[in-house]
């Protein structure tokens, strides 16, 4: 952990993220039926037992026939018909045709299938009415995957493609890493639950209806508590005996009079692995470990401080404690227009991606709710990075609207 002397250094958003996962531990797996699985993180190796198809099969409702006898007005004996399902036994011999259906066994001895517009049936036989193409119309057995090859890797989150790979592979059960609880938790005298009454200088309290959210799509459960009140006693009575594999605290995370969290957890022997990053917004973000063993992430109050720091450092854990991939995955974006040159605090700017590229907000205040909800992702803005002109390349981090 770290000596005192690290608590009050603004550290890097990797060196804190870096710093944080390192104090978390990987969660217990369990098996899971399919349907179960959607979300979850994969904890073991999904490997193919068996080709899939196992067999050559049709691409088309049509004839099998031997490629030699494939010309126009040949006329050709129906020998049987092949349907999933329920193939055609015997081999195909010289001057035979097969009705076949798509995804159905392509006999052995043929090697093209005959779409049905291109033929047409005469009782017990069938001639090709066109010149066939180059196309054959069958599907390779091993077409889509093969025996012994890796399908899905541990760490992976499984989403409904994914689950239908799983199946296409037999299996009706997976092995998952268990879903973590986060215990979350608002602070702040002027905080009111949506759907009460506020006072005059009261606000609905907004950052746990998003952050819950966010924490059910990347995986975790969430627990919202109710509000605390700015007293030590209100804070340690809301998350003493709380069993959670996070508690997660939104404001009192400064340094202002009220900002008591910190002072009220020091009660349960918490100590400090991150005291404050070096980034805008978020720099009160904070992580440590309670006496218990218990993790604590201490987000900023204002919703985009919160938000953004959840994308920076909540979801790399929620990842982390499943044996996932930790993130966050920036991908290039070129800037619509030209952006100023940056402060000594790491920028994370809330933007819109278009076919123009992207664009950051023009109000960047840390307590507009409005403006998250218009983002489409953030655009980051290293310390003390130069002023860029249009068309520029940049980083993004693009939010999940799905």
């Amino acid at each position: 952990m770290t000596q005192p002397s690290d608590r009050l250094t603004l550290l890097s958003v990797e060196e804190a993220r870096a710093r944080m996962i390192t104090a978390i531990a990987r969660l217990e797996t369990l098996s899971v039926p399919l349907d179960q699985a959607d979300g979850a993180t994969l904890a073991e190796d999904i490997i193919a037992i068996r080709d899939q198809p196992p067999f050559e099969g049709s691409a088309m409702d049509g004839w099998a026939v031997r490629q030699a006898d494939a010309s126009e007005g040949a006329v050709l004996t129906i020998a049987g018909e092949s349907a999933a399902g329920r193939g055609y036994d015997a081999i195909l011999q010289p001057g035979e045709a097969v009705r076949i259906f798509t995804g159905a066994a392509v006999p052995a001895g043929a090697d093209k299938v005959i779409i049905q517009e291109n033929a047409e049936r005469q009782g017990g036989a069938v001639r090709l009415t066109e010149a066939p193409g180059p196309k054959s119309h069958i599907r390779k057995a091993g077409g889509d995957f093969a025996a012994g090859q890796l399908l899905l890797a541990s760490g992976l989150r499984l989403d409904p493609w994914r689950l239908s790979l799983a199946a296409a592979a037999g299996r009706a059960q997976v092995k998952v890493s268990r879903r973590p609880r986060i215990a979350l938790l608002a602070t702040g005298e002027e905080l009111v639950a949506p759907g009460g009454s506020p006072g005059p200088f009261q606000i609905f309290e907004s950052g746990s209806a998003g952050l819950s959210a966010m924490i059910a799509r990347w995986g975790g459960e969430a627990m919202r508590l109710a509000p605390a009140q700015d007293t030590k006693e209100a804070i340690l009575a809301a998350l003493g005996a709380v069993q959670a594999d996070l508690i997660v605290t939104v404001g009192g995370a400064s340094v202002g009079d009220y900002d008591l969290v910190k002072p009220a957890l020091g009660q349960l022997g918490l100590e400090i692995a991150v005291g404050s990053v070096n980034v805008r917004p978020g720099k009160p973000t904070w992580f440590g470990v309670l006496g218990d063993g218990r993790r604590v992430l201490g987000l900023p109050g204002n919703p985009a401080s919160a938000f953004v720091c959840a994308e920076l450092f909540l979801r790399p854990l929620i990842a982390a404690m499943q044996g996932g991939a930790a993130g966050p995955f920036m991908e290039p974006a070129i800037l619509a227009g030209p952006l100023e040159a940056n402060g000594s605090r790491e920028h994370w700017m809330r933007a819109v991606l278009s076919a123009d590229g992207v664009t950051a907000l023009p109000d960047q205040d840390s307590s507009l709710v409005t403006v998250f909800a218009e983002a489409g992702a953030l655009l980051r803005r290293r310390a003390n990075a130069p002023a860029l002109a249009a068309g520029e390349v940049v980083e993004v981090l693009r939010l999940s609207r799905g």
